[in-house]
């Protein structure tokens, strides 16, 4: 019989429990959850991204709706849990849900500390440990005023960053004399400090916060010296203690957290407690590492694997503000047992410094370069004797045993039980292996399989190291490349950098990542301009002059110097008065070829660059608009003439298609896109070959994306079948849009899916009914900004929002 399993809390380490579980045991328990908030499992490391604006919500989520349906798990939003009743072993939420356990997870995780000063409730005042901590924060942030954080540990100093770079003033407020004094030593501190002040945030040590002032909301901050800091948002960061009252109310042993055994079982041998709520073996945890070893841990047990057991490790510490290198490991206090080996490079602001005792190393802290980390982590763990390096140790592995290694042969030097990824206990041989006999070859597909770099991605580099140097030249990944030659960043660093700096035009970009050219090159301004226009859809002006001269002129040059005009013809259909319109252009331009194209559209090939404009205009007046022939955005939508005309079609085909078309066409993408409609599986639409195909059956409609005819021949893959044809518009928009957001410059899709992984894109398109959504949303607000009026700018000279006609048709449409 199915026994009950029911979990309260739904972060990270009830997620890895439940993954290990499924992975062991899919079918032992039937499991229902209950989370506090309103929403699926994230990566709580990942917030700080989120508040900077790095990353979004979407891109934290580790389990998507789809996930727990998939793995039949009853997953209850927005209930907390009131009440454990151990007799009769049932949990109570505030919403009034009671469900019956045979085994309770208890993952409540821990409670933002408040400091209990006068003023700590007004408005304004808020913690930072969830999604809905963020959300509040960027809400205030829009104020572009000022903001104190009080507390100057990891969290206080992510939130400082975040803030700062959504265009706060930021004080730091710090009780102690130099920050994060925990995992630094006061020369680490002040490296730190200086560090974070050159990025704008004001830093108070040794402050002693005495009040928060303000009448309706806050004001200011007092301190006990007597000075006044004017603040509109204040952010607690000052500590966390385990939310262990629930437990405590049942009648759990309870000491700093609920009290378990080495198998995370609490006193009671049918409840187990994970994550920060837990305290085992006299330490209760705040970083991922020790808590996804609970995880495992309780995994196994849950299985009735009773040899399973949690051993401490000390955990680094990592500070994940983008430009600062920071890493702290073990012991580092001074003391007469043991000797420190420092270095510092003032210049390069660099400092480490190691403690050895016993000739062996038991702690150390690195900052401003940090490569060497896992190896001291390695030697740490191993309890390695360094007597016979001890003059070449500080200089890090690559200095052991003569000359000088280069970082990959410090990499292969590393044994094969090295850690790796510290957040996910991944060590080198788990990750070289899983590229050798998986056939791994991107950055997405390690992360997918071991859940290296997956959490904090403060190791990518490592991993990737390992990755060139387990594949060799079958990697080389267009990330790691540089976007031209006047950057050193490749196009994801340059993307991420524009959301997380807020640069919204060309020149600010130019000068904020230190271009090495005044003005860019005809490689990277299209590229800028692109991620631009799709990142800033209604705040940046499309720069005509970044694009290239088909995009600027609305028509493709030929080889002799004259351009061919295509017209846009919804889903292939046309008129006799578009006819018209056509013939009466090609006689009054004497344009010398006109050709069908396998778009199913007019082409008028040798026209004149001189007379493009009035070609247009006459072209205007029968309504065509640019069929976008030379655009990097949506082309075309083949279509086949469907149910309306056809004895074997299923669905309306043509009408879809040009649905989809009028929908969707004037919004630009990172390489050109190709639909097709066909009406049914004899597939006369050619959709299986197109970037974006619909096979119309039945059933409903089968989304195919990812393929290629061009230079690669590729089929496409099956995204999947949906009923309705509002569904499948919603799903094709989506697709786009996840393409829009996440293709490099230049890069088709069938080169983006097969980077991200296509279960990763049906994931979040398909299985993923709120994340569609919102990239259904994304892309509906762009449309409102796209400038789709070919030469609007160049006839009237007036402003690109007053030439919108088209779009708002199309949209007005496509919602009839």
């Amino acid at each position: 019989m199915t026994e009950k399993l029911v979990i309260i809390g739904n972060g990270m380490a009830p997620g890895r429990m439940l993954e290990h579980l499924l992975e062991r045991e899919p079918d032992r328990y039937q499991i229902t959850i209950f989370n506090a908030e309103p929403r699926v499992n994230y990566d709580r490391i990942m917030l700080s991204p989120v508040l900077s604006g790095e990353k979004d919500y979407e891109q934290i989520i580790i389990h998507g709706d789809g996930w727990y349906i998939k793995n039949n798990i009853t997953l209850y939003k927005g209930h907390k849990i009131v009440a454990i009743d151990r007799a009769a072993k049932t949990v109570v939420s505030d919403h009034g849900a009671i469900e019956a356990y045979d085994k309770l997870v208890i993952a409540t995780g821990s409670t933002p500390m408040i400091l209990p000063v006068p003023g700590h409730g007004l408005p304004g005042v808020l913690t930072y440990r969830d999604l809905d901590d963020v959300n509040a924060m960027l809400l205030a942030a829009q104020s572009r005023d000022t903001a104190v954080v009080i507390g100057g540990g990891l969290l206080g100093l992510e939130a400082a960053a975040g803030l700062a770079a959504r265009g706060m003033d930021v004080t730091v407020l710090h009780l102690m004399p130099t920050l994060m004094e925990r995992q630094l030593d006061p020369a680490a501190g002040y490296l730190l400090q200086r560090a974070v002040e050159e990025r704008g945030i004001k830093v108070i040590t040794r402050a002693n916060t005495k009040a928060i002032l303000g009448k309706e909301r806050v004001e200011a901050v007092e301190l006990a010296d007597g000075s006044i800091i004017p603040a509109t948002l204040v952010v607690m960061a000052a500590g966390i203690r385990p939310n262990s009252g629930l437990a405590r109310d049942a009648g759990l042993e309870i000491n700093r957290g609920i009290l378990v055994d080495a198998g995370m079982r609490a006193s009671d041998p049918d409840i187990l407690a994970i994550g920060e709520c837990a305290e085992v073996g006299g330490h209760v945890y705040g970083l991922v590492a020790p808590l996804y070893e609970m995880a495992r841990v309780a995994a196994a047990r849950l299985c009735g694997d009773e040899t399973a057991a949690f051993v401490h490790n000390d955990t680094p510490t990592k500070l994940k503000v983008t430009g600062i290198e920071l890493f702290s490991l073990g012991d580092f206090a001074d003391g007469d047992d043991r000797e420190e080996i420092v270095l510092r490079d003032a210049a390069a602001g660099v400092y480490k410094r190691l403690m050895i005792k016993d000739n062996c190393v038991i702690g150390a802290v690195l900052f401003g370069e940090t490569s060497d980390g896992a190896w001291f982590n390695d030697l740490k763990k191993k309890e390695v004797d360094i007597s016979e390096m001890r003059d070449t140790l500080i200089f890090g592995q690559a200095y052991q045993g003569g000359s000088p290694l280069d970082p990959m042969a410090a990499v292969a030097a590393l044994p094969d039980d090295a850690e790796i990824c510290g957040c996910n206990g991944v060590s080198k041989s788990k990750i070289t292996g899983a590229i050798i006999t998986k056939g791994l070859t991107s950055l997405d597909d390690v992360r997918a399989h071991t859940k290296a770099s997956a959490s904090c991605g403060s190791c990518t580099g490592l991993v990737e190291q390992l990755m060139k140097l387990t594949l060799g030249d079958a990697y080389n990944p267009a990330a790691a490349q540089p976007l031209c030659g006047c950057t050193t960043l490749g196009h994801d660093d340059v993307r991420r950098l524009i959301k997380a700096k807020r640069l919204k035009t060309i020149p600010a970009v130019m000068q904020e990542l230190e271009w090495k050219t005044s003005c860019g090159c005809a490689k990277c301004r299209p590229a800028l301009n692109y991620y631009l226009v799709c990142d800033w859809p209604d705040e940046y002006a499309d720069d005509y002059q970044s694009r290239f001269i088909n995009e600027r002129v609305h028509a493709n040059i030929q080889k002799d110097g004259t351009y061919s005009v295509v017209p846009r013809m919804w889903g292939g259909v046309t008129s006799a008065k578009e006819l018209r319109a056509i013939a009466d252009v090609v006689d009054k331009f004497a344009i010398p070829t006109v050709k069908v194209t396998g778009g199913q559209r007019i082409d008028m090939l040798g026209i004149k660059k001189e007379d493009l404009p009035a070609v247009w205009a006459d072209l205007g007046t029968a309504g065509f608009v640019s069929g976008h022939a030379y655009a990097k955005g949506l082309r075309t939508v083949k279509t086949c003439v469907g149910s309306d005309w056809c004895r074997f079609g299923t669905q309306d085909s043509t009408g879809f298609g040009i649905r989809i078309e009028r929908f969707m066409w004037g919004s630009w993408t990172p390489a050109k896109v190709k639909m097709a409609v066909s009406g049914c599986p004899r597939n006369c639409a050619e959709a299986t070959c197109k970037d974006v195909g619909v096979i119309c059956v039945d059933s409903g409609y089968e989304i195919h994306f990812a393929g290629a005819a061009g230079l690669d021949i590729k089929g496409t893959e099956v995204l999947g079948l949906v009923r309705t044809e509002d569904e499948a518009l919603e799903v094709i928009v989506a697709l786009v849009q996840m393409y829009r957001e996440q293709g490099r410059y230049l890069e088709r899709i069938y080169k983006w899916a097969k980077r991200v992984g296509v279960a990763e894109i049906r994931l979040q398109i398909l299985d993923d009914l709120e994340r569609r959504k919102t990239y259904f949303d994304r892309f509906v607000f762009s449309q409102k900004f796209a400038q789709v009026d070919p030469w609007s700018e160049r006839v009237s000279g007036k402003d690109k929002h007053e030439f919108r006609p088209m779009a708002t048709v199309a949209l007005a449409q496509a919602a009839e």
